[in-house]
């Protein structure tokens, strides 16, 4: 089974079934295409800190980190120094991992740089973008995957690039929940909704 009816009869994706706010993530925000700099660091940075962890566990947080992480602004991010680390590893509304808050620090810095290079981080991100044949073919029938070779290669270009805490499967989610693939259950009331955004969005370049 790969959906659920709900209480108010509406067919959903299962993975979102254990919790009214993964509920309301999933109606309102997952697979919708976004371009938007700041919450494509937010989410990228958010998907790092998922790792090992639960998806529930960070969305409970989201909001502390926003505070922490001033909003996400990668700018601002960026001018972290050692005084904030210390005080984000005492933040006990977020996870207090340090690898994952100073790779947090960096990958602002870094996406400074893409966004210099590229324009914005939305034109980099979608330029990674499967076509729906390619997204077909990278999954091989398969329902669910993890990882594909489209993540595989964002994840080596941004380490390459100097980022951290982004390999492949947390990229994939970071493409999963940013739309730049519908991994919407085809039976699900919400795959036409991200699809329909979908077509009608005009690509960052």
């Amino acid at each position: 089974m790969t959906t659920f009816v709900g209480d108010d009869g509406v067919v959903r994706c299962k993975w979102c079934a254990s919790d009214p706010e993964y509920i309301r993530y999933h109606d309102e925000e997952w697979g919708y295409p976004v371009t938007d700099d700041i919450r494509l660091f937010e989410k990228i940075c958010l998907e790092g800190f998922q790792s090992g962890l639960s998806w529930w566990t960070i969305l409970q947080k989201r909001e502390n980190f926003r505070a922490a992480f001033a909003g996400f602004d990668p700018a601002k991010v960026a001018g972290f120094g050692a005084d904030d680390v210390e005080r984000l590893v005492l933040d006990t509304g977020i996870v207090r991992h340090r690898g994952k808050i100073e790779a947090a620090i960096n990958n602002a810095a870094r996406a400074l740089e893409v966004r210099a290079e590229f324009g914005s981080l939305a034109a980099y991100f979608w330029s990674f973008e499967p076509s729906a044949e390619q997204q077909a073919a990278e999954k091989g029938g398969a329902i669910f995957v993890a990882v594909t070779e489209t993540s595989k290669r964002l994840s080596k270009d941004l380490k390459k690039r100097g980022w951290k805490f982004v390999g492949p499967t947390t990229c994939y989610a970071f493409m999963q929940a940013m739309g730049m693939v519908n991994d919407h259950m085809a039976d699900c009331a919400y795959h036409r909704k991200s699809e329909e955004l979908r077509e009608g969005l005009i690509r960052p370049t």
